[in-house]
């Protein structure tokens, strides 16, 4: 800990931080342009070992919890809800995919400023930020990579008959 601050305050910078960390990232993404998520970005494929997002239905059993995730849109009053699907037209599904890649990208950067609370807080508060980091973002990245890889099988024609499916 490189700062001492009495408890309740770190307690306050803690919620302080996160919470402007998180409104940063998250606004920072939505004045990206949906033209940057359209792109097929190597880091933003679904890779073959995801098997269209059946890979994290197997580990994570994303289907039977994912409803229970809050959509970021709820608190920035602006952005796209990924809640559901707009509609099943192609260019639909491609802005949803698109919107997958803005949610991911999202979360990635919101795990990063984790280890800026070692700075002020002990060690071990330090590494139960970084939980927190972890804990919270993983499963929306999850989430978003499950969903992309369901929509990407739809797209390619693979999966149009699970299109209404769960």
């Amino acid at each position: 800990m490189i700062v001492s601050l009495p408890d309740h305050w770190i307690i306050i910078l803690d919620v302080v931080a996160w919470t402007f960390f998180h409104l940063f990232i998250s606004s920072m993404c939505l004045k990206l342009p949906l033209t940057w998520f359209l792109k097929d970005h190597f880091w933003f494929r679904t890779f073959p070992f995801e098997q269209s997002g059946a890979l994290w239905q197997r580990l994570f059993r994303v289907k039977s919890w994912k409803g229970l995730i809050l959509d970021g849109t709820i608190f920035l009053k602006k952005g796209y809800s990924k809640k559901g699907l707009h509609g099943t037209k192609s260019r639909d599904l491609m802005v949803f995919a698109a919107e997958t890649k803005r949610a991911e990208l999202t979360h990635w950067l919101s795990i990063l400023p984790a280890p800026l609370f070692f700075i002020w807080n002990p060690v071990w508060a330090g590494w139960a930020m970084v939980l927190y980091a972890l804990v919270f973002n993983l499963p929306i990245i999850v989430v978003q990579r499950y969903n992309r890889g369901r929509i990407s099988a739809i797209t390619s024609g693979v999966g149009k008959k699970k299109l209404h499916k769960g």
